[in-house]
């Protein structure tokens, strides 16, 4: 064991280099790959020591979560252009330190067993049955394919698109307001008479689709409302594709069209013409008073201003406010498929699924 225990120095040697790198000048790119290093590390170490499957699973997602934070933090603040190099040096000694992280996390889940980071021993990894590793495979596989996936997430260019496309954001003011045109409340109330209202989930495949996918497990991602069966008249919360402001937007198919396989699904609920006119007047107060996307919500469920909210989160708001709402959560913990996944009483009606580059 003592011989194993000497490549946890040159592990924390090759760390402490890379968090030098990060304070130093280091670049987003260098420090977001410090990140994935350290995550793949640990989740490495946690499939090879001998523990129980289900703290494999959930240490795995502990330090695929803890990667993420640490990507945003660096996104919002030690890399964000315009500070001064006080605030620039202060923000990359804390996410230099955010790189500790994972390891505080298994120091403190590990403690009685392990005292220090190093590879299991001879003897441990025999004692493993041909029974336990049966018993682990699928598991295995199935977390791999999560990395995998992962990894082509967090790929650069989708970083980058990401870090990118933050400035934009507020997620405590309003900063989209009238977006919504008076072509579009027209169409909308053409429909009015159709008693129905339309869901529709998206896998659209963009960046923060993407990401957002690694941690839910789920295909689809984006949730949206339309007034009509033609979906002329889609509305969601969104970033608004760098035309307009992030907030409340009209959609198009094209804005869900951003991979090979990029798809949609439409449900359809039952609803009084009463009832579809008082979410659209709804949809009209926000559109006037202003908007902007969770972004934040996302993470701490938290919504600052009525108005600022995320996709899933306006559409169950609308339901609910609209009195045709299917089950009960609040609106600022329902995930896209919870709409589809909580239909307990089958209120929705399936209609199509389209897949979007297919003739």
């Amino acid at each position: 064991m003592n011989d194993l225990k000497r490549y946890s120095t040159p592990l924390k040697i090759i760390i402490i280099l890379l968090l030098v790198n990060i304070i130093i000048g280091g670049s987003f790119v260098f420090a977001v790959f410090t990140y994935i290093f350290v995550c793949f590390l640990m989740i490495v170490r946690t499939l090879i020591v001998p523990s129980e499957s289900r703290a494999k699973v959930y240490l795995t997602f502990i330090y695929l979560l803890i990667m993420a934070f640490q990507i945003t933090y660096i996104s919002l603040v030690s890399f964000q252009p315009g500070q001064t190099e006080v605030h620039q040096f202060i923000g990359r000694v804390f996410g230099a330190a955010v790189v500790w992280f994972p390891f505080l996390v298994e120091r403190f889940v590990t403690i009685n067993k392990y005292t220090s980071f190093y590879l299991p021993t001879a003897s441990d990894v025999a004692s493993i049955s041909f029974t336990d590793i049966k018993a682990g495979r699928d598991k295995i596989v199935s977390t791999m394919e999560i990395l995998e996936k992962a990894g082509q997430a967090f790929a650069v260019e989708n970083l980058l698109e990401l870090k990118d496309d933050l400035y934009r954001h507020n997620s405590f003011e309003y900063i989209n307001q009238g977006v919504l045109t008076q072509e579009y409340f027209t169409e909308a109330e053409k429909w009015l008479l159709d008693e129905n209202i339309y869901i529709i989930l998206s896998n659209t495949g963009s960046p923060a689709s993407e990401i957002i996918s690694t941690f839910t497990q789920k295909q689809y991602n984006h949730a949206s409302l339309s007034f009509d069966p033609e979906l002329k008249t889609i509305i969601s919360y969104n970033g608004g594709e760098r035309v307009y402001p992030p907030g409340l937007n009209y959609e198009m198919l094209d804005f869900f069209n951003k991979k090979e396989d990029a798809s949609i699904m439409v449900y359809k609920l039952a609803c009084t013409t009463e009832q579809k006119l008082k979410i659209l007047n709804k949809v009209k107060e926000i559109n006037e008073d202003g908007s902007a996307y969770n972004l934040m919500g996302l993470v701490l469920k938290y919504s600052h201003k009525p108005n600022i909210m995320f996709c899933s989160q306006f559409v169950q708001k609308m339901l609910t406010y609209g009195g045709i709402a299917y089950f009960d959560k609040k609106d600022g913990e329902v995930k896209p498929t919870d709409l589809i996944e909580m239909d307990y009483y089958r209120k929705l009606q399936f209609m199509y699924e389209m897949k979007l580059n297919e003739k």
